[in-house]
C-alpha cells in the first residue's frame, strides 16, 4: 500500500511540474511580435511550391535516364547513366556562372548582361531569387537530356559534355530570354509581341528536339540501322519495362514541370494538373490506336511515346486552355508522333528514343495549339501566326546554332566513336564499365 502511494505521489508531482511549465510559458510568452499576415503566408507558400516543383522536375532526370536506357541496347546503359548524371552536374555550374545572367539579367534587347555567378544579387539574399534560380536550373538539364536520347549509342562522352556546356551557357539561355526573360530582370522580345509558352513546349522541348536533330544529322545513323537500299531495320531496346518506368517517372515529374510555372501557390495549379493529365492520357490512347491501325498491334514503345507526346504538347498551353481542348491537343500529338517517327526514319534520321518527334515536332504542335485553343481567344489568326513565328525562330536558332557547334566538336575532338567501339558498346569503350557484367551484353548486336 505504501509503494502504491509512493508511485501515486511521483506521478502527481511530475504532472504538476508539467502543468506549471506549460502555464509559465503561456504567462511569460512574448506577444509583442506582430501576427503573421496573409501576405507572409502566401510568400512562404510560394517558396515551398517553387522548391517542391523544382524537386519534381529534378526527379525527371531519372525518367530521362530510364527511357534512354530502356529504348537502347544494354551495352550502352552505363553511358546513358553517365550522360544524364553529368548533364545535370555540368549544367548546374554553367547556368550559375553564365546561363542565368544571359537569360534573366538586365537585357540589352537580345539577352541579359548582368547577374553572372549570381554576383549582382549577392547582397540581396533574396530567398525568392534562390528558389527561382533552382527551378530554372532543372529545366536546363532537361533540354540536354532530350539531345542525349536522340544521339544515343554512338556519341563520344566527352563530345556530349562539350555540347551540354554550350547548351547551358548560351543556346538555351539566349532563346529562353526572348520568351521568359521578363520573369525577372529581362524583357523578351517574343513575349512582348504576344508569344505564349507557359511551361516550355518550345523553350525546352522543341529546342532540345531540334538540337537533337542537328546532332543526329552530323553523327549519322547507328551501324545496322539502315539497309543498303535505305530501308530502316529495327534495333529494339533491351528493356521495355525500364522505358515504361521512365515514362511514368517523367509523367509524375511533369506535374511540377507544368504547374510549377505558376511560380506561386495559387488556384491555377489544379487546372494545370487536370490539363496535363488529360493530354498525356489522350496522347497514349491516340498513339496506341494509331500504331494498332498501322501495324496491326498495339505497340508498347509507341504507346509510351504517345503519352510523352501528349505531355509535351500541352506544356505550352496547360494554363490557357479548357480541359476538353487539352484532350484534343494531346490526342493529335499522339497521332503526330507516330507519323513523325516514320517520316524521319524514311529520311535516314536515326533517333533511338524518338526524341526529335516527341519533343521537337510535338513541342511545335503544342505551341501552335495555344494560338488555336486559347480560352477566350480561340481561332484568332493573329495569335496563331505569332505562335508559328515563335516556333520558326526556335527551330532556326536551335537547329543551325547546334549544327554549327556539333560540326566544330566533330572537327576538334570527334563527335562519334569508332566503328569498333560502337559495335562493342559505349559502356566498355567510353567508361570501361558494363551495366550487366554477368550477361556480357556488349557481345550483342
Amino acid at each position: 500500500m505504501l509503494a502504491i502511494n509512493r508511485r501515486s505521489w511521483i506521478v502527481m508531482t511530475i504532472a504538476l511540474i508539467i502543468v506549471v511549465f506549460i502555464f509559465s510559458n503561456i504567462a511569460f510568452a512574448d506577444y509583442s511580435r506582430a501576427p503573421v499576415t496573409s501576405e507572409e503566408v502566401q510568400t512562404n507558400l510560394d517558396f515551398v511550391w517553387i522548391c517542391l516543383a523544382a524537386i519534381l522536375v529534378f526527379f525527371m532526370k531519372a525518367g530521362f535516364s530510364m527511357v534512354e536506357i530502356g529504348f537502347t541496347r544494354g551495352k550502352n546503359a552505363v553511358n546513358a547513366i553517365m550522360k544524364n548524371v553529368m548533364d545535370f552536374a555540368v549544367s548546374s555550374i554553367a547556368f550559375w556562372a553564365f546561363g542565368f545572367g544571359l537569360m534573366f539579367g538586365t537585357t540589352n534587347g537580345l539577352f541579359g548582361i548582368d547577374g553572372f555567378f549570381l554576383h549582382t544579387y549577392a547582397d540581396t539574399q533574396d530567398p525568392w531569387l534562390y528558389s527561382f534560380w533552382m527551378y530554372q536550373l532543372v529545366f536546363v538539364s532537361s533540354v540536354a537530356a532530350i539531345v542525349s536520347g536522340a544521339m544515343a549509342e554512338r556519341t563520344r562522352f566527352a563530345a556530349s559534355m562539350m555540347f551540354t556546356l554550350a547548351m547551358a551557357v548560351f543556346i538555351y539561355p539566349i532563346f529562353g530570354s526572348w520568351v521568359w526573360g521578363g520573369l525577372h530582370d529581362g524583357n523578351g522580345w517574343l513575349a512582348n509581341i504576344g508569344f505564349v509558352d507557359f511551361a516550355g513546349s518550345t523553350v525546352i522541348h522543341a529546342l532540345g528536339g531540334w538540337a537533337g536533330l542537328a546532332g543526329t544529322m552530323v553523327l549519322g545513323p547507328r551501324i545496322g540501322k539502315f539497309k543498303v537500299d535505305g530501308t530502316p531495320s529495327p534495333i529494339p531496346g533491351h528493356n521495355l519495362p525500364l522505358a515504361a518506368l521512365g515514362t511514368l517517372i517523367l509523367w509524375f515529374g511533369w506535374y511540377g514541370f507544368n504547374a510549377g510555372n505558376t511560380l506561386s501557390g495559387n488556384e491555377q495549379i489544379a487546372r494545370i494538373l487536370i490539363n496535363t493529365t488529360l493530354a498525356g492520357s489522350a496522347g497514349a490512347i491516340a498513339g496506341m490506336n494509331t500504331a494498332w491501325f498501322k501495324f496491326g498491334k498495339p505497340d508498347a514503345s509507341i504507346t509510351l511515346n504517345g503519352a510523352l507526346a501528349g505531355l509535351v504538347a500541352i506544356t505550352a498551353g496547360c494554363a490557357h486552355v479548357e480541359p476538353i481542348w487539352s484532350i484534343v491537343i494531346g490526342g493529335i500529338a499522339g497521332i503526330i508522333v507516330v507519323n513523325s517517327i516514320i517520316f524521319f526514319e524514311k529520311r535516314g534520321i536515326d533517333d533511338p528514343v524518338g526524341a526529335i518527334s516527341v519533343h521537337g515536332v510535338c513541342g511545335c504542335w503544342g505551341t501552335i495549339a495555344v494560338g488555336i485553343f486559347k480560352s477566350g481567344e480561340m481561332f484568332q489568326m493573329r495569335n496563331i501566326l505569332i505562335q508559328v513565328l515563335g516556333s520558326v525562330v526556335a527551330f532556326v536558332w536551335a537547329f543551325f546554332v547546334s549544327y554549327f557547334i556539333f560540326k566544330i566538336i566533330s572537327f576538334a575532338v570527334k563527335l562519334r566513336v569508332s566503328e569498333e567501339d560502337e559495335l562493342r558498346g559505349l559502356d566498355f569503350s567510353e567508361h570501361c564499365n558494363e551495366a550487366y557484367p554477368d550477361f556480357q551484353l556488349w557481345h550483342s548486336k
